[in-house]
């Protein structure tokens, strides 16, 4: 590549650090060169000077220099080991996407320590124009289940319109504390980012407070164990962060194992509990390019595994595709 570009920033990368953006998009650029292009001012955004851990917004115009030097090109080379790991993970694939069951407590994206995550160990998965594949949703570290990853730009900007205009059915399953009350409903509330001394956290604020963003969920109480734990289907309708985890809390049934918005004061765990957020992304419905869907479910990861079976609950028993999400799924 020669010679100054603008790029725009799309809608799928509306939100992300610039250096995450740079190694989306030009995985041949090291870290240290693209320090040492920042610090000089020669990318910009906006025409205005930025830091590595600027936020890129939708629109924004970014300023790339020129890259081809020998100095500048770090050639990316595809790990076999991580090709079998992301091929062991697919749930679905077509020409256009993916859809992979994201384990419990791998990131989606890189942040500060963490150095593996899906995004990533997708480089390792190029197209035949060698671009890597593109988020085009997200997952917490800690929630597991379906993650729908697209395989070139157009079709990461059919599946970018397909979430932000809520036309993809998804449908999750969790563990929470105590018993919901009334056993199905919908959760509707405004949510603010809140910085605390272990990182972001939501929490739940009065409409008109600054940065306040609607956020609704509908749940339903599969089944229950005593009046101690529930399993709970839950189909969230907007897609707020942590929105499903901070919803049961705001219900008085947090999710098990959530180290953010689990507060229950004097609670035991039961014989046989594993450790870990237990919130997985189970199933996943939307349209494709052509026309058709797809609707695709993913197996509990192990702990949840553990956990359904110490308590006696039995995923075969009450499938996600036998909810309806319109009667409070």
């Amino acid at each position: 590549m020669s010679g100054v570009q603008h790029r725009e920033v799309s809608a799928d990368d509306d939100g992300m650090r610039l250096d995450r953006w740079f190694a989306r998009h030009f995985p041949q650029l090291g870290f240290a060169r693209l320090q040492k292009l920042i610090r000089n001012g020669e990318v910009k955004v906006d025409k205005a000077k930025v830091q590595t851990s600027t936020r890129l917004t939708e629109g924004q115009t970014v300023r790339i220099p020129p890259i081809d030097d020998p100095d500048t090109v770090r050639p990316f080379r595809v790990n076999e080991e991580d090709v079998r790991f992301l091929k062991d993970l697919i749930l679905y694939e077509d020409d256009d996407l993916y859809v992979f069951n994201k384990p419990h407590g791998l990131a989606v994206q890189g942040g500060s320590g963490t150095t593996r995550h899906m995004d990533g160990l997708l480089k390792n998965l190029p197209n035949k124009q060698g671009e890597a594949p593109r988020l085009v949703h997200r997952l917490d570290r800690d929630t597991s289940g379906c993650l729908v990853v697209a395989k070139t730009a157009a079709a990461a900007k059919h599946f970018g319109s397909v979430f932000r205009s809520r036309s993809a059915r998804k449908i999750y399953w969790a563990v929470v504390a105590g018993n919901p009350s009334p056993r199905q409903g919908e959760i509707s509330c405004f949510l603010a980012k809140q910085q605390t001394t272990d990182g972001e956290q939501m929490v739940v604020v009065r409409n008109g407070t600054p940065g306040a963003v609607h956020s609704s969920s509908y749940y339903s109480t599969t089944d229950t164990a005593s009046r101690r734990f529930a399993w709970v289907t839950l189909k969230p309708v907007t897609g707020r962060t942590h929105q499903l985890r901070v919803h049961m809390a705001q219900l008085g049934t947090p999710i098990i194992g959530d180290p953010r918005y689990f507060n229950i004061e004097n609670w035991q765990e039961a014989p046989g509990l594993a450790e870990g957020l237990h919130l997985h992304a189970r199933r996943i419905a939307l349209p494709l390019r052509n026309g058709k869907k797809i609707d695709i479910s993913a197996p509990l990861p192990p702990h949840m595994r553990q956990s359904f079976e110490a308590l006696g609950f039995d995923p075969d028993r009450f499938d996600a595709q036998n909810v309806d999400p319109e009667q409070g799924a």
